[in-house]
């Protein structure tokens, strides 16, 4: 019988509770997911053996996904008492090693055998807290023990504060970005910054629950972290995808996904850059050998352009779209307006829409979701929807969230593209440019109760003209009163 879903979260986080004071909370990760993992292949290893000898008398290679070398099984560990980490480390280079094309590195680089760090006496006490139960599929499925994953995810972003934010996207965020991208069977997905993966197991999760097929996706991600990268490959695992591209490694220095030493071009890309980072080679992009450049060079100070540059020009020019979760600045900020306004002329920009405070993690500030499509419907050609959703949001604890209602308000904005009052905006590229490529989505449309009209561009020009023209009147009205006082 399987474990209910919130048994087996509390028997996942007891594994966590056990090496509170240990260790830092912003390092759980490093060691129980490894753990998790590993316990996860040793219970399907020994399920499928029970079945080939079941169904087939004998028990070999070919019956198994991933292969658990000799004394590197789960129960050869829990056998040892002096030297656990070393037998952990051991056990787990020894099945990276067995499945090189799939799990090499896997496990990340934690320090197992720092007994300072480790004892052997907590080592065994975590290892025996993940032998209460089985981790078989038959007793967890992959489905379960993919929520649970994420749970645990979630968990370990609450505990450990700002560093949650390499590996953590905002969930309800993230089905929004979804849904407005709307993935289809055989699409190719793509996330330069992929933290845990959450992004692109969601386009599966997207098709899953439209009935649609999604083993024909074709999932590709970057991370910088080593960890982090390790995560999402589990993570994939976890949730039983196996179809998938995850590689370490740094995206603007070194972009991974070439073909002909060009930029691999993909159908969707999801995405949640690190924003405004100060340490990356900006000399170099002056002369990217992959021509990611082709709107300029940011600012050494910002890096926020050179993710959005590589994000479009990895689009597939024939159907390529992306949703990026950025904060505000970016629609604004004026070092960037050369960067929007080429933007706005090759006609890229599809949406901006601002959500509400608290959505990054564990940050107040305000996020928006910049939409790219490089292959407009004919209807939305030089045009841009702007919707202000700063509203549409609930406060849980310490961070916010979108409701179902609000992100059905949302995408269905964007989908209707067309005005809507106090909400959403229509507007054409060359009005934008026009007011110096200012994306600021408060410019062109105000939900402020004492203000529910929304106005366009050319309307606020006129009324800032005829307020001009009025100030220039009265002031020579004065002018000639004084005049005539003296």
């Amino acid at each position: 019988m399987a474990i209910k879903t919130q048994d087996l979260e509390k028997y996942l986080w007891g594994a966590a509770t056990l090496l509170r004071g240990v260790i830092d909370a912003g390092d759980y990760k490093q060691y129980i997911f490894p753990i998790l993992f590993y316990k996860r292949i040793c219970d399907v290893y020994d399920e499928e053996s029970e079945r080939a000898i079941k169904e087939v008398g004998g028990d070999f290679a070919e019956n198994h996904r991933f292969q658990v070398p000799e004394g590197a099984h789960w129960n050869d560990v829990r056998q040892v008492t002096v030297n656990v980490g070393q037998a952990l480390q051991n056990a787990l280079r020894e099945i990276e090693k067995a499945n090189q094309d799939t799990l090499y590195g896997i496990f990340g680089d934690a320090s197992w055998t720092n007994k300072d760090r480790l004892s052997d006496g907590i080592l065994t006490n975590l290892l025996e807290h993940f032998s209460e139960q089985s981790l078989s599929i038959a007793n967890v499925p992959n489905d379960e023990l993919g929520v649970a994953y994420e749970y645990l995810i979630k968990k370990f972003a609450d505990d450990s504060g700002h560093t949650a934010a390499e590996f953590y996207t905002n969930r309800t965020v993230v089905h929004l970005m979804t849904l407005i991208m709307d993935p289809q069977p055989g699409e190719s997905i793509y996330d330069p910054t992929c933290g845990s993966g959450g992004l692109l197991l969601n386009c599966v999760n997207h098709l899953k629950e439209r009935h649609k097929e999604y083993r024909t996706l074709k999932l590709y991600g970057q991370e910088l972290n080593l960890m982090t990268s390790s995560i999402a490959r589990m993570n994939m695992f976890l949730h039983g995808i196996e179809d998938f591209h995850i590689v370490r490694g740094d995206t603007l220095a070194q972009p991974k996904f070439l073909e002909n030493d060009r930029l691999k071009t993909f159908d969707v890309i999801l995405a949640n850059p690190p924003y405004s980072i100060k340490r990356w080679n900006r000399d170099a992009w002056t002369n990217d050998p992959y021509g990611r450049n082709m709107y300029g060079t940011p600012s050494q100070g910002c890096a926020d352009y050179a993710f959005e540059q590589h994000i479009i020009k990895s689009l597939d020019p024939k159907r390529g779209r992306s949703i990026v979760l950025w904060p505000h600045g970016v629609l604004f900020r004026d070092a960037e307006k050369i960067f929007r306004e080429k933007m706005l002329q090759d006609d890229v920009v599809e949406a901006v829409i601002g959500l509400g405070p608290n959505l990054f993690y564990n940050s107040p500030m305000e996020a928006c979701l910049l939409v790219t499509n490089l292959n407009k419907p004919k209807e939305r050609k030089g045009k841009v929807i702007f919707i202000n959703a700063v509203k549409e949001v609930t406060r849980q604890n310490a961070n916010s969230v979108l409701e179902e209602k609000h992100i059905k308000k949302i995408y269905e904005a964007y989908k209707e593209f067309k005005d809507i009052e106090g909400f959403a905006c229509v507007l054409s590229n060359e009005d934008i440019i026009k007011n110096n490529a200012n994306l600021n989505i408060s410019l062109y449309v105000s939900n402020n109760d004492d203000n529910k009209e929304t106005k366009k561009l050319p309307v606020i020009v006129a009324e800032w003209i005829e307020s001009s023209e009025k100030l220039k009147k009265s002031t020579s009205e004065l002018f000639d009163i004084l005049e005539n006082k003296s």
